[in-house]
């Protein structure tokens, strides 16, 4: 039987799904000493892991999110003790993120919890008729392509000359 959510439109699977995946992502972190952490944050980790420490703009590009979006996780994080936010040695508007003692700290936890997670995933996948890591990729491609506004705006201009036709 289909979820409820398969009735409305794609943007509310999308959330839903999402919801669902790290919902159950999150219900494993108390039992693993994370009780403060949540999956929004794991970007920004890998983000400041792998490149030291960054601005929100360079967090939000490495994450593929807005800069409002990153913010507001980076904000989160600095909140529960996970980052500090530091101004910038060349120019004082900047904002450096950085990870804290505590967030490092967590890293090893996280890591393993990063593993256990991308095996789950796959388990997933591999009970789905195609690769949903695949079909993710194909469908970001698309919309670099031709984003989708510039899709609605020309399913709107075929709609008015079919209209203007009758």
């Amino acid at each position: 039987m289909a979820s409820p959510a398969a009735a409305s439109g794609l943007g509310t699977r999308l959330r839903h799904l999402l919801d669902q995946l790290e919902g159950d992502i999150a219900s494993l972190y108390p039992a693993l000493g994370l009780d403060d952490y949540r999956p929004r944050f794991t970007p920004v980790v890998r983000a400041l892991v792998a490149g030291g420490p960054s601005s929100i703009r360079e967090l939000a590009l490495a994450m593929g999110v807005t800069h409002s979006a990153a913010s507001q996780t980076v904000a989160q994080m600095s909140a529960r003790g996970l980052v500090t936010l530091e101004v910038g040695s060349a120019d004082a508007r900047r904002r450096v993120v950085h990870l804290t003692p505590r967030a490092r700290e967590l890293l090893p936890v996280l890591a393993s919890e990063w593993e256990v997670v991308e095996s789950a995933r796959a388990d997933l996948e591999a009970e789905l008729p195609y690769s949903l890591s695949e079909l993710l990729s194909a469908l970001e491609a698309a919309l670099e392509r031709r984003p989708f506004r510039d899709r609605i705006a020309d399913a709107m201009a075929r709609r008015d000359e079919y209209d203007d036709g009758r």
